[in-house]
């Protein structure tokens, strides 16, 4: 991201956001409720047109090219959003499926032992003919996972995994995460509020503040927690009463 504003209509949401992404990294988009990280997330994957700057992808600019090259970018990535983004009125295999019908000419019979393949990629391969509705809220957030696997993307963005998810739920979504980015070499971008996920995956990120609309801070979550000069970021990463109201209380992403 180089020199980018996102808005809605006349809303800044942030302003001069400049910040690259390691190949193979897991990199946090952090920051307290209303700053805007999930609206950052759209728009990396292609979702949200910036105001101003640039989206590069190894060098290439996305919004400068055409539409058939911005499709072929956006076939590398892989995207879980907070409500896993599951058909009701299809099956997890058909869900997982879709990608791979719209964007490749593979028969039914090798789509099938596909999908068989990503789903026992996240521990699901049993509910491959299983609505959502029969899920658990792990459960449905790891069929979709298998859905961004879908196509065998580079980058992988996760808007929230683990809201909903109690504990030990969340810690093995963590797990998973980190098994992917080892055994896949893809690159993790992930946009959370939850500090032991961040601490516990997280090795670079990117700190937003909702008053100033800007990014106040480059680093990994516990390099921030842990060096960081800002009293504002301090208090977030320890969760004390010293963190600003503006920043860290309010609602939306």
């Amino acid at each position: 991201m180089r020199d980018v504003t996102l808005a809605f209509g006349t809303k800044i949401i942030q302003n001069g956001l400049s910040f690259a992404i390691r190949r193979g990294s897991i990199f946090a988009v952090m920051g307290g409720s209303g700053c805007g990280k999930s609206t950052v997330l759209k728009s990396m994957v292609g979702l949200l047109r910036p105001r101003q700057g640039e989206f590069l992808v190894d060098g290439r600019s996305y919004w400068q090219a055409g539409e058939a090259e911005r499709l072929a970018i956006s076939r590398r990535f892989g995207v879980l959003f907070q409500n896993a983004a599951l058909w009701s009125s299809m099956t997890v295999g058909e869900n997982v499926a879709l990608p791979m019908e719209a964007f490749t000419r593979l028969g039914a019979r090798d789509i099938r032992r596909l999908v068989a393949m990503k789903l026992a990629l996240v521990g699901m391969e049993h509910a491959i003919d299983q609505y959502p509705s029969e899920l658990s809220g792990g459960m449905r957030k790891r069929a979709g996972l298998a859905g961004a696997l879908a196509l065998d993307p580079d980058v992988l963005f996760f808007d929230e995994p683990s809201a909903g998810l109690d504990p030990i739920t969340s810690s093995r979504l963590d797990e998973l995460i980190l098994n992917l980015r080892d055994g896949l070499g893809a690159t993790v971008v992930i946009v959370s509020h939850e500090l032991p996920s961040l601490f516990a995956i997280a090795d670079d990120g990117i700190f937003l503040d909702a008053r100033t609309r800007t990014a106040l801070a480059h680093g990994s979550p516990a390099a921030l927690r842990d060096q960081s000069a800002d009293a504002q970021i301090r208090a977030f990463m320890h969760r004390t009463a010293e963190a600003d109201p503006a920043a860290v209380g309010g609602s939306g992403g």
